[in-house]
């Protein structure tokens, strides 16, 4: 996957987690020819990934019309056809399913209480870094199809363990399939001392793991 993406500003970057993600989405071997929908999409990264890999048609969904306006740039670049939505994810796509689903939504926890302005919007998800996390993995068994396949990815300081119950407590079979380790960015490097006293990382921690999470609809 081309790092090379066009990004405009307050765009989400991608980074380690966007690659974590892919490589995942590579090493799942979801077969050819299905529904993708890829949620919170940033440049289109992902999106754009999952239909040179054999995806038949892919929707790709942000709040952000700047990061819409770059997935299609990206997109067209590349002569990949994608359906571009702006708006909420658990809204703008209620009432549909798809047969594979990849997520990487905003999940840094914040103490701001402006945290929803469009400067940090790509990252920062409330007190918890759940604030899209939550009604995602919540919705998430209604918008995968029989058979289907999720695939999130978020910090551990975020609440793995949160996730996977509420994606099981929906019926959905699922697991952490990847995890790595990387240093901190500038956001949470600058929050250290609030995710210290929080009880969130320990004293002096410059890391933090990321996981994927894979949910399978089996019935």
């Amino acid at each position: 996957m081309s790092a090379m993406l066009v990004r405009a500003p307050g765009v989400y970057r991608p980074q380690p987690d966007t690659w974590l993600l892919a490589r995942a989405m590579t090493e799942a071997a979801l077969p050819p020819g299905t529904r993708v929908l890829d949620a919170c999409t940033g440049t289109g990264a992902l999106a754009i990934h999952a239909a040179r890999t054999g995806a038949a048609a892919v929707t790709a969904v942000d709040l952000s019309r700047t990061a819409v306006a770059s997935a299609w740039l990206n997109s067209r670049l590349r002569g990949v056809r994608l359906e571009l939505l702006c708006g909420d994810v658990t809204r703008v796509v209620a009432g549909r399913t798809f047969d594979v689903i990849v997520a990487n939504p905003p999940y840094v926890p914040s103490d701001d209480p402006a945290a929803s302005r469009r400067s940090a919007r790509a990252w920062d998800a409330g007190r918890y870094g759940r604030s899209v996390l939550d009604p995602l993995c919540v919705m998430m068994p209604r918008l995968l199809d029989i058979g289907g396949t999720a695939l999130i990815v978020h910090s551990a300081l975020s609440g793995p363990t949160t996730s996977l119950g509420q994606l099981r407590d929906g019926g959905l079979k699922a697991t952490v399939v990847a995890r790595t380790m990387i240093p901190f960015g500038p956001v949470l490097a600058r929050r250290s001392g609030w995710l210290c006293d929080r009880g969130l990382i320990r004293p002096g921690q410059q890391h933090e793991e990321l996981v994927v999470i894979r949910a399978d609809r089996t019935r």
